[in-house]
């Protein structure tokens, strides 16, 4: 069966991949960006099967009117991808106002507002795939990614919210958390930013540690592409999906570490009850949050 696909960020890196990856597999794509002339090059190498259109993904209405377009021109929606990204290195002390919530507005709001958009038309479908691309950068604390990974931690929660609430519809939406991938937006300079002093080891070793290593950049894009296509054939994709050596690694290393530093302090956690209650794990509240 031949699918629509809606991808924003497609003008390069992941979305560009995945744009390509989809149609190889006989899907159509509508290709969104807020910089046409990528789009261009992609349309150029493609048929009918694929439409682009110029998206800033801040904006809700354009984003509604996106979405609109998508379904006109192909009759449903069975795929979305939230793809367009920003990112910006400092310290959360110097970093401009502007720049802080440039990355909150594109990074988080911009998947708000294409989630948002999209729903009712999979809702009345009942059925369809939401992946949102995030990074591991969403589970770790890495200073100088202050503004960037406060977006993304923000992304986790609201697509596990947004799987739990959108399962009994038919639709199923998973976070992906890929490690460093080595796209062009990756290999941007980072080794330039200018770091006052107080912030050199912390920051500073950041910029310096992630230009131009391979280390970081281990994500190969075009193989996380075909792994997002099969991964919308699952019957029961996880909420959560880790891609990369590096994400894997990361993954399990933060979470023993939150694990273990809740256990040393759970005494003093479990002091602040109210006096005479049962133990929470039993309770009706227990067993309707539990993952």
């Amino acid at each position: 069966m031949t699918r629509t696909w809606f991808v924003t960020g497609c003008a390069g890196g992941i979305g560009q991949h995945l744009a390509a990856a989809a149609l190889a597999a006989g899907d159509r794509v509508f290709a969104a960006d807020l910089r046409v002339e990528g789009l261009r090059e992609l349309a150029a190498t493609h048929g009918p099967r694929l439409r682009v259109h110029a998206l800033d993904v801040t904006d809700p209405a354009a984003v509604r009117s996106a979405t609109t377009a998508a379904v006109t021109a192909f009759g449903a929606l069975d795929v979305v991808v939230n793809s367009a990204g920003y990112r910006s290195i400092g310290s959360i002390e110097d970093m401009s106002e502007v720049e802080f919530r440039r990355n909150v507005e594109v990074n988080l709001y911009g998947v708000v507002n294409v989630v948002r958009a999209v729903l009712p038309v999979m809702r009345e479908a009942r059925s369809g795939r939401i992946l949102t691309i995030s990074t591991i950068g969403g589970r770790r604390a890495q200073p100088g990614l202050g503004a960037y990974q406060t977006a993304k931690w923000a992304v986790g929660g609201f697509c596990e919210i947004l799987a739990r609430e959108v399962r009994p519809l038919g639709i199923r939406a998973t976070l992906i958390e890929t490690g460093g991938v080595r796209t062009a937006w990756a290999e941007q300079p980072t080794s330039d930013v200018d770091v006052r002093e107080e912030y050199q080891e912390t920051v500073g070793r950041f910029a310096r540690t992630y230009h131009d290593n391979p280390d970081v950049q281990r994500g190969d894009p075009a193989k996380i592409a075909r792994v997002l296509v099969a991964l919308t054939e699952e019957p029961d994709p996880p909420a959560r999906l880790l891609l990369g050596s590096d994400a894997a690694w990361i993954g399990r290393l933060v979470t023993e570490a939150r694990a273990a530093e809740d256990d040393r302090w759970r005494p003093l956690s479990l002091s602040t009850d109210l006096d005479g209650l049962g133990d929470f794990a039993d309770t009706e509240v227990a067993r309707m949050v539990r993952p």
